[in-house]
C-alpha cells in the first residue's frame, strides 16, 4: 500500500506536534519534507533528521515509504 503525502505529515506531526511541516510529492512514491521545529534548536542536521526519522520509522521499515528528502531547521 502507498503512502500519501497526509499520512506522513501526520506522522510527523503526531512525534514533533509544534512543528511546521510541508510534504511534497510529484509522483506519489518519492517524497520531499521541510520539518521546522523549535525542539531542533542546539541539534546538528544529523540529529534533527533522525527525530524525524524515527516519526516515521514504521514506514520506512515496512516499505510504504522509500524516498523521503529532508529539510529540517529551527524557527528563524
Amino acid at each position: 500500500m502507498a503512502i500519501t503525502a497526509a499520512e506522513i505529515e501526520h506522522l510527523i506531526k503526531t512525534a514533533l506536534p509544534t512543528s511546521t511541516v510541508i510534504v511534497q510529492s510529484e509522483d506519489g512514491h518519492h517524497f520531499a519534507a521541510e520539518v521546522i521545529d523549535e525542539s531542533f534548536k542546539g541539534l546538528n542536521r544529523v540529529q534533527q533528521q533522525r527525530a524525524v526519522n524515527a516519526a516515521i520509522r514504521e514506514k520506512l521499515d515496512s516499505g510504504e515509504l522509500h524516498a523521503l528528502a529532508l529539510t529540517t531547521r529551527a524557527p528563524d
